[in-house]
């Protein structure tokens, strides 16, 4: 059973699995922000980080800067995902002290 998330352009993947916290397979739902970047780290097991790039502005020299920010997010069993590829993750409840974010797409391969 595959269920709809509600994210516009977000198809579910075509491989089967029996995890919980899959938000297409199992009972895990998805709210609230919807955020994009570049996977950094999968040495946890069944979570990635990645890491998101930004410029800030800087006031009082008036000029922007380059900053960035690391998120952990849940990966369900699913969907592949190495270190290099860009991925879409979707806010969802807390599954563990640093995680309340889960992979709903992968948006572009690291060997592209």
């Amino acid at each position: 059973m595959i269920k709809n998330i509600g994210i516009p352009g977000v198809v579910a993947p075509e491989k089967e699995c029996n995890d919980p916290n899959c938000p297409f397979h199992g009972h895990l739902k998805v709210r609230g922000r919807i955020l994009d970047g570049k996977v950094v780290s999968t040495k946890m097991r069944g979570t990635l980080v990645i890491q998101r790039d930004y410029n800030f502005y800087v006031k009082k020299y008036q000029r922007y800067e380059r900053r960035n920010s690391k998120v952990a997010a849940h990966v369900p069993t699913c969907m592949e995902i190495v270190v290099g590829d860009y991925v879409k993750i979707a806010e969802c409840r807390q599954i563990s002290k640093t995680v309340a974010f889960v992979v709903v797409e992968k948006m572009k391969s690291a060997v592209e």
